[in-house]
């Protein structure tokens, strides 16, 4: 039997000039929808990912090798109920019909699970008759991206910018569809300016080679990869280093389709400004790339890079128009940086007593002296500086009441260090306050010193305990207050910053602090609830990157391919059965588990230990410890000795918090633990010898719940 034939399938919607958040992300909705749509009704197609090309006036997909039709499928028709289908033997008025609506004779019925069906093969349509079906499906999943959209014209049809044409083509054929009150053809547009005609497409595959042609660079990634050599290129013509963040070489890449770049120049007199204060403003308002003279980016070049779209004639003409964009928003810049100058930081204390942070929680200065009180107690407990702390948590939120930080609100925390440094604040404090916001995103840098990291834990302690308190916690599509942030940011300052701090004892007393709302033992309880599920997923994923590394650098004893097999989830449940609210503590119970179970006793012990937890609870647990003058066997005997030893072994270990040698002495058990399963009967006749048992079971379950609890892992 012959294959199918396939051909490859386009479909173009032409826009108006979309957002730039939304070019590639509805792209990719488009194919996924499409893909979708196709799996669903069993179009097989080429295994390779489609392609999504993406501009601000076009969004497209491009599957290669469809097939022309679906393959025939079995298909169950349903009919009455037996009691219904027959009479006396005979059928009824019920199984007729379905008998005459199926077109068969009612001999060829048959019954399944209480009923009449009726089993064919249905024919499979044709790939052009579906796709109308399949498109309208992808369009409804791509209206989940965008929360408004608009209506344009007479029709009642709505998208994120008016559309102006499609394009949909099934190999040489046009496929029936309209939209948009537009009906599918195979006309695309070129570039506005360059090659604004008409372009015929008479099949797909000229798709991206006409538009080439018609400088438009339909391929998002390969337009993105053009843009960071050609910015990378012209940084190096201008003797330093671009600047390019994913954000923004992403969000530039989503508003040209034809990237031509070319670089300016910011006047000399604007690097007096902090170099924050340029980036924000070349990047952030006017999607430029910053350039700097070396790697560290540590010195900031007076020229900046930015990507036209069009080849321009007159390039002078459009360099010197950027240029006068940027230097008006620069000037203000430096008249803020001049004025907010003027006097101390501390100067601008009083005035966040007029800023509300939450209606019931107070102003940002009563956030600032909560965070001040709560600050100075992790300072104690983490032995940091306190006098370093106590300065910091002062002015760290002065600056939100500055014109820099007015204009420019994305320098909260940045700007505040500069002004205390101009202000004669010492060093550490300044950046305790630039730093106290950190991590700022996922992935961002924690503090850099002690003061900065119990300043910043101590911010968003507070946050987290005051929007608790108030009955604002965050739900399953909503978390206005970023509390899901704040938590993470949290344990990953007392993670990676290496602080030993019992974290759920530090919210308990941020709860406490707090000026309204709940703050009883429940609230408390759910609030570690919902940090301790972050800490479990943050050590998850942090543990699987540093058990990459440490197999990297060979730190384990332990085969890699055991290791990489390790049951990452089970040992964070594991740990997290111990009831550990110390961050720090839990990652490294989780790294020596890792230790352990590679090494050979570790599931044999694991597995008696669950054997020993089975046997407890079956019996409704033990009364007591054992006693050792009614140990009769000598495995019982044996397993004692080896318990009592261990138990004293362990102190040491347990005051260093040495939990890979606490371990690795633990897998010594395995022996005798063999050893009394073997030749034991726990259950005994007589009570007080099962008694006994017991408890020494229990002890052993004591012990395997040290570090981690062991019933939690397999084996």
């Amino acid at each position: 039997m012959n294959a199918p034939s396939t051909a490859d399938l386009l479909i173009e919607l032409g826009c108006e000039d979309l957002p730039a958040r939304y070019v590639r992300p509805l792209a990719e909705a488009l194919a996924a929808g499409l893909v979708a749509g196709l799996d669903k009704r069993q179009l097989a197609h080429g295994s390779e990912r489609p392609l999504c090309p993406a501009t601000p006036r076009r969004i497209a997909c491009l599957v290669k090798d469809l097939v022309a039709r679906q393959p025939d499928f079995p298909v169950i028709d349903l009919g009455p109920r037996l009691e219904q289908a027959f009479r006396d033997g005979k059928p009824t008025p019920a199984a007729l019909g379905f008998a005459k609506k199926c077109g068969v004779d009612p001999a060829r019925l048959k019954s399944e699970n209480g009923r009449l069906v009726f089993r064919r093969l249905q024919k499979g349509q044709r790939t052009l008759a579906l796709l109308p079906e399949i498109f309208e499906e992808a369009l409804k999943g791509m209206d989940e991206l965008v929360p408004k959209r608009m209506r344009w014209g007479d029709g009642e049809d709505t998208f994120v910018r008016p559309v102006r044409w499609i394009v949909a083509l099934y190999g040489s054929r046009v496929v029936p569809w309209s939209r948009f009150g537009l009906k599918a053809g195979r006309k695309t547009y070129g570039h506005r300016f360059h090659a604004p005609g008409a372009i015929v497409l008479q099949t797909p595959d000229q798709y991206e080679a006409k538009l080439r042609d018609a400088r438009v660079r339909v391929d998002f990634s390969r337009r993105r990869e053009e843009i960071r050599k050609q910015v990378q290129a012209e940084a190096e013509k201008l003797g330093g280093v671009a600047r390019m963040t994913d954000a923004l070489l992403e969000e530039v890449t989503a508003l040209v389709e034809w990237p031509v770049v070319i670089s300016g120049r910011i006047e000399e007199r604007f690097l007096e400004l902090p170099p924050e204060v340029v980036i924000a403003t070349i990047e952030h308002n006017q999607r430029y790339f910053p350039v700097f003279a070396d790697a560290e980016q540590t010195r900031l070049l007076p020229r900046f890079i930015t990507v036209a779209n069009i080849e321009s004639k007159e390039v002078a003409e459009v360099i010197a128009g950027n240029e006068r964009v940027v230097r008006p928003r620069l000037s203000d810049a430096l008249f803020f940086w001049e004025q907010d100058r003027r006097q101390p930081l501390s100067e601008y204390v009083p005035a966040l007593d007029r800023i509300t942070f939450q209606k019931d929680l107070g102003s940002i200065g009563d956030k600032a002296r909560r965070v001040a009180a709560l600050a100075a107690r992790i300072a104690e407990a983490a032995r940091a500086d306190g006098a370093t702390v106590a300065r910091a948590a002062a002015l760290c939120k002065a600056d939100l009441v500055t014109r820099m930080v007015y204009e420019f609100p994305e320098l909260q925390g940045v700007m505040g260090g500069y002004y205390a440094r101009a202000s004669g604040e010492p060093q550490a404090v300044a950046s305790a306050i630039a730093e106290h916001y950190r991590p700022t995103q996922s992935g961002g840098p924690i503090p850099s010193t002690l003061e900065g990291r119990v300043l910043a834990l101590a911010d968003k302690l507070d946050t987290l305990a005051g929007i608790f308190a108030i009955g604002q916690k965050p739900t399953a599509t909503k978390d206005p207050f970023a509390l899901r942030r704040a938590a993470l940011g949290a344990l990953r300052i007392c993670i990676e910053g290496q602080l030993g701090l019992d974290l759920r004892a530090c919210l308990e007393q941020a709860l406490a602090m707090q000026p309204a709302g709940r703050r009883d033992a429940a609230v408390a309880s759910e609030l570690w609830t919902f940090v301790e599920e972050r800490l479990a997923g943050l050590v998850q994923e942090q543990f699987v990157d540093r058990l990459n590394e440490r197999l990297r650098k060979g730190e384990f004893a332990g085969p890699a391919p055991v290791l990489r097999a390790l049951p990452v989830l089970e040992m964070v449940q594991a740990v997290r059965a111990t009831g550990a609210t110390r961050p720090l503590d839990f990652m490294r119970r989780a790294e020596a588990l890792a230790d352990f179970l590679a090494r050979p006793e570790a599931a044999a012990l694991t597995a008696a230990d669950k054997r020993a937890r089975n046997i407890l609870k079956q019996a409704g647990g033990a009364n007591g410890d054992y006693d050792a003058r009614r140990l009769e066997r000598p495995a019982e005997r044996a397993l004692a000795q080896a318990l009592d030893q261990i138990e004293t072994d362990l102190k040491p270990l347990r005051a260093q918090g040495d939990y890979a040698a606490m371990l690795k002495r633990l897998a010594g058990l395995k022996a005798p633990v063999d050893d009394f399963f073997a030749a034991v009967m726990v259950m005994a006749e007589d009570p007080a010898v099962r008694a006994n048992r017991l408890a020494l079971l229990a002890r052993l379950d004591a012990l395997c719940r040290e570090v981690a609890d062991l019933s939690c892992l397999p084996g």
